[in-house]
């Protein structure tokens, strides 16, 4: 048995033991850990946090821990709170087993649920002090996987687009639970041994449960695998606003404005472009806006940050070697446009769907896009074309700079293309 935490070094200790591990054995090592508390031989997690693999399982009994289902799981999940361990009797691996669940979820992010078995034949309460220790422990642990599902390495990111293969083995374990629970309630109302009122009883409770895991099983794999886009803005924004405590700059925001889902992986990729974009945007002097904005078009996510400072970024300076790799790991693009005293753009452009991008229209192509331009629009787009800045469009035009910059933006938007040089090139190649 593993030596129980005797001080406040020895809880460190083993916290610190926890952290350092990578993401696919920290259920593994939080395991191994909490045996000094609560002994057991089989953790099971069902997370919402790290999309590509839902269901983990770990601990000494690997035949045990392997058996345990997501479907198991899902019921398990009704019946713990949030913050609060419970202790009881539940279906797990099969049967009914002694358990201690342990459920977090963190403001604004996705919530886990830990569930540790194999306690003994009969196992003695765990004392409160411990079961609060250990909650503790699955909070910091919970948070930790998301700060490493949102950083995650490109291999990683590519990876998780094999979640939808663990959400369809989920969905299968619940489709056969279910099929079992009313083959149940059939066989409870055919039998001849039952009188009326038992065989309405058996199959009463048969169905309780049945409809407890039916409803988790939305629940679960919607959350698991993707979020609706909104959602996914603002708990961008919420993770930039700290950005700004301290800085003169002001944030403003762009939503996507729809409720359709988006990949989860996609989000949190899109989230850490624009959080490492900010960042680096605001290191740079001279600024007093940054704009971060969302559009959902053409099956892609756009994003973009844009600043009203110099306009000396290099793209190196913008985005990290990471960023990039997790962009290009799921297929997509990501732009840095820097114009000297008028500002930098950077965009990330990410499919919704992993097999099938978005088409570019290629040069050669016919100039339909132009058709969905507004006038001022095209009048902005031929300036463009001619190699001129804001400011001196602006001049021409007789707008204001920021009015320039919001139709170079909705051009870019509605051409499918991520920088200046690409719609003047479209425009020429066009002969417009």
């Amino acid at each position: 048995m593993e030596r129980r935490w005797t001080s406040t070094e020895d809880a460190l200790d083993r916290v610190t033991e926890i952290v350092a591990a990578p993401l696919p054995q920290l259920l593994q090592r939080t395991s191994r850990v909490l045996r000094g508390l609560v002994p057991h031989t089989a953790a099971a997690q069902l997370s919402e946090v790290c999309a590509y693999a839902p269901r983990q399982s770990a601990g000494t009994d690997s035949a045990l821990a392997g058996r345990i289902t997501a479907a198991e799981l899902g019921q398990l999940a009704v019946l713990v709170p949030v913050g609060t361990p419970w202790q009881g009797e539940a279906v797990l691996a099969g049967a009914p087993r002694a358990v201690l669940g342990v459920a977090s979820a963190p403001r604004g992010k996705g919530g886990a649920l830990l569930a540790l078995t194999g306690l003994g034949a009969q196992p003695a309460p765990v004392p409160g002090d411990i079961l609060r220790t250990v909650q503790r422990v699955w909070d910091l642990v919970t948070v930790y996987t998301y700060q490493l599902s949102a950083e995650a390495y490109p291999e990683r990111t590519a990876v998780s687009r094999a979640a939808a293969a663990a959400r369809a083995t989920a969905l299968a374990e619940l489709a056969d639970a279910h099929g079992a629970a009313l083959t149940g309630v059939l066989a409870a109302l055919r039998a001849p041994s039952l009188d009326d009122a038992a065989a309405r009883a058996t199959a009463t409770e048969l169905a309780v449960e049945a409809q407890a895991a039916l409803r988790r099983a939305p629940y679960w794999n919607r959350e698991l695998s993707e979020e609706p886009a909104d959602d996914a803005f603002h708990r961008a924004a919420r993770e930039l606003r700290p950005l700004f405590r301290h800085h003169t700059a002001r944030l403003v925001l762009r939503a996507p404005g729809s409720t359709r889902s988006v990949p989860s992986d996609t989000a949190h990729t899109a989230r850490a472009a624009v959080r490492a974009a900010t960042s680096a945007l605001l290191e740079q002097e001279g600024m007093e806006r940054v704009h971060v904005g969302w559009w959902l078009e053409n099956e892609e996510l756009r994003a973009t940050v844009r600043d009203d400072g110099p306009g000396r970024l290099r793209a190196a300076e913008a985005v990290t070697p990471n960023v990039t790799e997790r962009v290009a790991a799921l297929g997509g693009t990501l732009h840095v446009d820097a114009v000297p005293d008028w500002g930098t753009t950077v965009t990330v452009t990410l499919p919704l769907a992993p097999s099938a991008p978005a088409p570019r229209r290629p040069a050669d192509s016919t100039p339909e896009g132009l058709d969905a331009l507004h006038p001022r629009e095209v009048h902005v787009l031929e300036q463009i074309a001619l190699g001129r800045r804001n400011r001196e469009i602006a001049g021409t035009l007789g707008i204001s700079e920021s009015t320039v910059k919001f139709h170079v933006s909705n051009i870019l938007a509605k051409l499918g293309v991520t920088t200046r040089g690409e719609a003047a090139a479209l425009t020429r190649a066009w002969g417009q």
